[in-house]
């Protein structure tokens, strides 16, 4: 099939974003399924997650209103897709980088953003914690560390979790080019929040498009605390996701947008990534399949017969080291 290429970019940044949209026309039939599920493929940006597009909103952002100064070290905690993306759009604009992580997450985030020139600060576990699975606690530790690097070296720090720039990003982006990629069809959009920004930049325009789209959050069974099930900060397989935030440590977080919670087990999460990549040839990270289990759930009971969109969130090669894929 020919298409038209893009045109000469003149450095990476500019192939942030302009994602393709994918109809998941096989699922549907195999699983005898009433309903139409898209899937937007955000790991087409460079850095292979709906990241870049955060990441360049931010540091953009910020060096334009002047509370990023040339040459600046840039520091943020990170799950590892934020921190791929910062690591590129700060080499290319000349500002060291230094991503803070817990070693709970996959070892393929940490070299890939070492390779992209960031330094990369790597954060033990809470005592009792899973490797492989984030907890809250974990996260409270990865923050203390930030707050002691951002210190030291006089940094900015790109705060994720409260920057509007997050937010931004989909606002502007990616909400806009799913409604037109889809001719305006979609009636359901669910998203597993981290940040909550492409939840919420999304929301809202779907939501002006048509008051009537329905918005679903969806969370890991055991660690449900925006659906008011769960209080705890019980670890779980979903990197990037499900920290047992609440709504008043999620400022991004616009309950008014959502319509609905949704839980997902890791079992549910590992089977949907399978099925992915077997059956329609989307190689996609934990998150992703979180999206399509919920996808999954609707399309059996409420939503049955309704066009569901989700974001591909990011690449199953940063999972290579985890069992989320058969060997």
């Amino acid at each position: 099939m020919s298409r038209t290429p893009p045109p000469l970019a003149s450095s990476i940044l500019e192939t942030i974003g302009q994602t393709p949209l994918v109809e998941l026309g096989r699922l549907v039939r195999l699983l005898n399924l009433s309903g139409r599920l898209f899937m937007k493929l955000e790991y087409f940006s460079p850095g292979g997650s709906k990241k870049d597009r955060v990441a360049a909103q931010i540091i953009g952002q910020a060096r334009r209103d002047g509370t990023l100064r040339e040459g600046q070290t840039v520091v943020e905690l990170t799950s590892g897709n934020t921190g791929t993306g910062l690591a590129i759009v700060c080499r290319m604009l000349d500002h060291p980088f230094v991503a803070v992580m817990s070693r709970g997450n996959s070892i393929e985030r940490v070299r890939m953003m070492a390779a992209l020139g960031a330094e990369v600060a790597l954060v033990d576990q809470a005592p009792g914690s899973i490797p492989g699975q984030v907890s809250g606690a974990d996260l409270a530790l990865v923050e203390a560390t930030t707050q002691r690097v951002v210190s030291e070296r006089g940094a900015f720090r790109v705060q994720q979790f409260e920057h509007p720039g997050n937010v931004l990003a989909h606002e502007q982006q990616t909400g806009p080019e799913l409604w037109e990629q889809s001719g305006g069809t979609i009636d359901v959009y669910v998203d597993c929040p981290g940040t909550s920004g492409s939840l919420t930049g999304v929301a809202r325009v779907l939501k002006r498009k048509n008051p009537s789209v329905r918005i679903y959050a969806v969370e890991p069974r055991n660690s449900a605390v925006l659906a008011g099930k769960s209080t705890g900060s019980q670890g779980h397989r979903i990197q990037g996701a499900g920290y047992s935030r609440s709504d008043s440590d999620l400022p991004l977080f616009e309950r008014s947008h959502v319509d609905g919670f949704l839980q997902v087990t890791d079992q549910d999460v590992i089977a949907s990534a399978r099925l992915l990549a077997r059956e329609e040839g989307i190689f996609a990270g934990f998150s992703t399949a979180a999206h399509l289990a919920a996808a999954f759930q609707l399309l059996q009971g409420a939503e049955r017969g309704s066009t569901i969109a989700m974001l591909a969130c990011d690449s199953g090669m940063k999972y290579l080291s985890t069992d989320l894929y058969e060997s």
